[in-house]
């Protein structure tokens, strides 16, 4: 009777948090604490939502060439936004990201690279 109690205990233990497949109220990254709070996500969103009418604004504009430098510039902000908060990375390791960043550019310059050759030699 003592071990199904004790198998209760640790499954009500691991749903303490009250997320859906968790484990425990840690989750899946160690002692590291909560993540983002509601505030902050709230606050990521309306950065997103601003940055999207700034991206509309400013492509109605006249910049010239400019314009879509000033573009792309607005869509890294949004999409390293996006990575930080709702991917969790301003929580992840160290050196999770310093290996992340120089794997994610080499395949980015293998891409590009590779469509560049197809264009060159059609």
């Amino acid at each position: 009777m003592s071990d199904n109690a004790d198998i209760g205990a640790t499954d009500t233990a691991r749903r303490d948090d009250g997320v859906p497949g968790s484990h425990g109220s840690q989750g899946s990254h160690g002692s590291q604490g909560s993540h983002g709070s509601l505030r902050l996500y709230i606050a990521i969103w309306a950065a997103l939502v601003f940055l999207t009418a700034l991206t509309v604004t400013a492509a109605s504009w006249d910049f010239g060439w400019i314009a879509i430098l000033v573009v792309l510039a607005i869509a890294a902000t949004k999409s390293i936004l996006v990575l930080l908060g709702f991917m969790h990375l301003w929580w992840e390791d160290k050196l999770v990201i310093k290996l992340l960043v120089p794997i994610v550019l080499v395949t980015l310059t293998i891409f590009i690279g590779l469509t560049y050759t197809d264009i060159l030699y059609r």
